[in-house]
């Protein structure tokens, strides 16, 4: 039998979107199948309650690439980014408050509050962060080379990676260390102030199991410094309507090339006929034919649960089996009445401590305790929350006068001790402490809660395929990444089994609303 298309894409996530836009552009056939009932995987808007449209999972972007949104025209498809300055605000428990941001002049006044030095500091910093970015930013939308392999291409490829390295001097010891080390010995050398530390530092354990003491941290830290809004780098914003916007907007871009995207139509099934992918079939029953098979989903359930093991070698499954997914990410949704009003900086209606993320962790030790309690299987007595309100500059998710607010907070274990009692129950009382934080810095919060939803590792799994609820797909320590990653020997994208390949954040260069995975993916499908 012929097949019916040129390539199927499973799973409609930004990445996937993204492989299909290009696929399509070069003319070919493409039919993109995604589970839930809209696209955009975790870069999604639902509205979980009349008049509030939620960015139920990813909540800002900075990292999606440039060169996408332009070869795609995705503003005249509707994507719009919404900038955030100060981007965050940081209350403290004796009263005081940190803003930080893109204007410089503010954050060096803001920081100078609680150490001159460190606000001396912040521009060395940043500028060192800078350095490293423009020698590792390059490597996103590049195919990792394998340095296993012999051939021309490959060995090229690393030497230009070793000369871009050279070219950083002694910023090269620091490179290293971002990439393998932990967060905390980084910021001890930068600053003194730890109010400073402490802000800086949650950014280094979004979306992973860790504490800014552990190795890996670092790399985490430096994921979320870059990226641009708008062409100004190292600035995250909004996106007009909620995420949805972005995946929407890519869709549409596809639609336009001649993708074909269909949604209530899960995979069960990738055929695999003498080695070759030839198509997947339904949940429903329903085979459909193809000539590339392109997975947007993670490793474990690519090849794991759509997949019989012995259609692959031995040795690729057990690496697939010891991937980590550990994840402590718990997601809280809320409608509010007002916006929080906070005591060290009064005001209900939108001002500069609503526009940016709020981070509700005063210290590193803080951090340190609220993971004590998730490694044993208990939900953190005072959870890290990055809060967010998109409908201080974005009036469309919002009815009039009324808000709504992302929590990104930490730890939620994903396997929960025997005696932490069920699932339902910890969220509640998860989400109600979260609440109960919050109330504390802005004593009108509780009262201005009209809904919420809570999302724990387990609903990210359930919901999204994010296997241990993990939001980039595996971690992003040194062991999977680049050339590792998801395994070592398939960074290019390619698998073992011919014309099946995979395109999400499984893939180089990992986690976040970049569509770089998409885009590399794309590239290699192309070239096949």
């Amino acid at each position: 039998m012929s097949p019916t298309y040129d390539a199927i894409i499973i799973g409609a996530g930004h990445n996937g979107l993204v492989t299909a836009a290009y696929l399509a552009r070069a003319r070919r056939r493409v039919l993109v199948l995604e589970r839930r009932e809209l696209v955009g995987g975790c870069a999604v808007t639902e509205e979980l309650w009349p008049g509030f449209k939620v960015s139920t999972a990813s909540y800002v972007n900075s990292l999606f690439r440039p060169e996408i949104i332009r070869d795609l025209e995705l503003k005249r498809h509707g994507f719009e980014m919404l900038p955030r300055s100060p981007s965050s605000f940081t209350p403290f428990p004796d009263g005081r408050y940190l803003l930080m941001g893109p204007d410089k002049e503010m954050t060096h006044r803001e920081v100078a509050k609680f150490s001159p030095r460190d606000a001396a500091a912040l521009p060395a910093y940043e500028a060192m962060l800078e350095r490293i970015a423009g020698f590792l930013e390059p490597t996103l939308v590049q195919t990792p080379p394998n340095p296993w392999s012999m051939a021309p291409g490959n060995l090229l490829a690393l030497l230009k990676l070793g000369l871009a390295f050279k070219k950083l001097g002694t910023d090269g010891q620091k490179a290293i260390e971002i990439l393998t080390g932990a967060a905390n010995p980084i910021l001890d050398r930068w600053f003194e102030s730890e109010e400073v530390k402490a802000t800086i530092a949650t950014d280094a354990i979004i979306g992973a199991f860790a504490t800014p003491s552990m190795p890996g941290t670092a790399y985490v830290l430096f994921h979320h410094v870059m990226g641009e809004c708008n062409g100004v780098r190292g600035v995250w914003g909004y996106v007009r309507g909620g995420m949805g916007g972005l995946s929407n907007a890519i869709a549409s871009a596809a639609r336009e090339q001649g993708a074909e995207i269909r949604v209530n139509a899960a995979v069960a099934r990738i055929l695999v006929r003498d080695g070759q992918a030839v198509g997947v079939a339904l949940a429903d029953g329903t085979e459909i034919r193809a000539a590339k098979v392109i997975s947007c989903l993670d490793a474990n359930v690519t090849f794991l649960r759509l997949m019989d093991s012995k259609e692959l070698p031995a040795e690729f499954v057990q690496s697939v089996q010891h991937l980590d997914y550990a994840s402590g990410s718990c997601k809280v949704n809320l409608a509010l009445s007002e916006v929080p009003d906070f005591s060290c900086l009064r005001g209900n209606t939108p001002g500069p401590q609503h526009r940016g993320t709020i981070h509700l962790c005063p210290t590193r030790e803080y951090i340190e305790k609220a993971f004590d309690r998730a490694k044993y299987g208990y939900i953190s007595d005072n959870p890290i929350i990055e809060a967010t309100i998109p409908s201080s500059l974005d009036n469309t998710v919002a009815p009039p006068g009324q808000h709504v607010m992302s929590m990104f907070t930490q730890y939620f274990p994903y396997r929960l001790a025997p005696d932490a009692g069920t699932l339902e129950e910890n969220k509640k009382r998860y989400a109600e402490r979260c609440i109960d934080i919050m109330t504390e810095y802005a004593p009108n919060f509780r009262s201005s809660v009209i809904n919420y939803q809570v999302l724990a590792p387990r609903d990210l799994e359930e919901r999204y395929g994010l296997t241990g609820g993990n939001i980039m797909q595996g971690t992003m320590s040194l062991s999977s990444l680049s050339f590792m990653r998801p395994v070592p020997g398939y960074a290019d994208y390619r698998t073992p089994i011919r014309g099946l390949y995979l395109c999400g954040a499984a893939t180089h260069p990992g986690g976040g609303v970049m569509g770089a995975c998409g885009y590399n993916a794309a590239r290699e499908i192309l070239r096949d």
